[in-house]
């Protein structure tokens, strides 16, 4: 096996980021929802849109995980998950804290049980990109959190 953790490893640091993320989105204050913290670093999004991408990107990663683990290979590429949270800005432009909170919560939960009841063998389908969606589950929600608090601070 080529990823040293199990799912239900994966699946514990995917919670814990997420929770993260969440208890962070919870007690943003309004001001704080509708900044655009990391426009000087060319990211106009706001705090909302942001935290709503994190749980959208767990919607489409566990749509391509579910995908491999039933034999199928999905089309994955860097333009394509840039089209994917060009859209989501779009459309989300306005996202409230309750539903952005409320999504990642259901977002998170089912990607989390999706790892959860995987094997450790297919963590290893597609050339470990099964596994390797699942390391990026766990960092990503923690990478936006850090990235907004530490502009935040600026």
């Amino acid at each position: 096996m080529a990823d040293a953790l199990t799912p239900s490893d994966h699946a514990a640091a995917i919670a814990a980021s997420r929770d993260r993320l969440q208890a962070f989105a919870a007690a943003c204050p309004d001001d704080v929802w509708r900044a655009a913290p990391l426009s000087d670093q060319g990211d106009r999004r706001t705090v909302g849109v942001i935290v709503d991408h994190v749980a959208d990107s767990c919607d489409y990663i566990g749509a391509w995980m579910r995908a491999i683990v039933a034999g199928e290979e999905p089309a994955v590429s860097p333009e394509l998950v840039d089209q994917f949270n060009a859209a989501h800005e779009a459309d989300r432009a306005g996202v409230t804290q309750a539903d952005a909170v409320a999504h990642l919560q259901r977002s998170g939960d089912a990607v989390i049980a999706l790892i959860a009841s995987l094997t450790d063998s297919d963590l290893d389908l597609a050339d470990g990109r099964v596994g390797r969606f699942a390391q990026i589950l766990a960092r990503h929600p923690d990478n936006h959190r850090a990235e907004i608090e530490a502009a935040l601070r600026r």
